[in-house]
Order: structure tokens, then sequence, then C-alpha cells
């Protein structure tokens, strides 16, 4: 019997998603882009329109991580696609497949779900993760940007 059970998270579990997310952030070195709240993720997570799911990783009815994803879609497949927001295992049960499990987990729900692609971002310095997912058949797209506006510069556009 394995120790590993992956499940859909819950509203109850928001607390240890919150607390995920901002161990994510640490690692990433961005503790301080990290305003989420509990109400927040409630609210946009399990409100009347959910606008993300996450699946938790538990080893041996522990929480050891998540993976937090929403669909997105591609106008040249005509078909929608799962975007993989944030993978987190916990430094304690790393080596254990938790992380794998986790994107297998998810590539299944793209194919059952009708997805043409799996997609996610890595930062450049996060050699482990790039090596990690390459080693699962993941490729850069290293002739793409990824743009973003947001705060103020969002506020300025949208009222332009």
């Amino acid at each position: 019997m394995s120790l590993l059970r992956l499940r859909p998270a819950e509203a109850a579990d928001v607390p240890v998603l919150l607390g995920f997310i901002r161990k994510l952030a640490e690692y990433e070195r961005l503790s301080h882009e990290c305003v989420a709240t509990e109400a927040a993720l409630t609210a946009t997570m399990f409100g009347p329109r959910p606008w993300a799911e996450a699946v938790l990783a538990e080893w041996a009815g522990v929480p050891a991580g998540f993976a937090l994803f929403f669909h997105n879609y591609s106008t040249f497949l005509a078909r929608p696609g799962l975007y993989l927001e944030d993978l987190f295992v916990l430094p304690e049960h790393r080596g254990r497949g938790i992380g794998k499990a986790l994107l297998r987990h998810l590539a299944k729900l793209a194919v059952e779900r009708g997805c043409g692609r799996f997609e996610w971002s890595v930062l450049d310095w996060n050699e482990p993760s790039i090596a990690f997912y390459r080693s699962l058949g993941a490729v850069p797209m290293s002739d793409w940007t990824v743009m973003r506006v947001t705060g103020k510069a969002l506020e300025r556009l949208a009222a332009e």
C-alpha cells in the first residue's frame, strides 16, 4: 500500500494551501509578492466562479505538497489547455516521487478533459526543476517571453 495519496483540494484545505503557497514564495525568493489570504483563496477557488483548482499530496496522511492549476485556451488548437501555476513539495518529502506523481496526475486530467497541452513556467535559475521537467519530456519555450501587467500598471492600462 502506497504512503502517497493525491486528492482534490476542498475549501477546508485553504489554510494548508496558503501555507504551501507561502513556502513556495519563500523558496522562489518572492515572499514580498505573496499577498494571498485565506479569504481570497476561498473566494477564488471555492466560490460561485472557481478560477483555479488544486490537488493535495499527502504522505502517510500528512500534507506533503500541492499543485494548483487552471484552464487556458489555445486558439491554434481550438482546445483548452491545462496550466500549472504552482507545484511545491515540502523539502522533507522530496525524493519520494511526489512531484512526479502530481505532474502525472495533472497530465492524466488534461487528457481526460480533452486538453491539447499542459504548460507551466519555471524560474530561469531553478536548474534542479528544469532538469527534472526535461526528464519528463517537457521542453522550454525559448522563443517566447512571458509578459505581465500588474498593480498600478494594470490599473493605468484598464483606465486608458
